[in-house]
């Protein structure tokens, strides 16, 4: 399914180091996590430990995205 995202968010994603492979690829790693919890559609709490991406943090045992594109994408498709 190709997602659309709005342009300001994809200008807002300045730290992408993955040249939006969520945007082209299906089989991006982090995209296909379920998001376990969110708080308000801000803050998602996610299964995936990337450490190369520049929008994932460690929080405890829990890792936060804090992708503007993957915020997107969980907020409008609910992925």
């Amino acid at each position: 399914m190709k997602r659309i995202i709005d342009d300001i968010t994809i200008l807002n994603t300045k730290e992408c180091n993955k040249s939006f492979e969520c945007l082209k690829s299906e089989n991006q790693t982090c995209l296909n996590k379920k998001v376990e919890r969110y708080l308000s559609g801000k803050v998602l709490f996610i299964n995936c430990n990337d450490k190369l991406c520049h929008y994932n943090m460690s929080f405890g045992n829990a890792v936060i995205c804090n992708c503007p594109i993957r915020k997107e994408i969980f907020n409008r498709y609910h992925l």
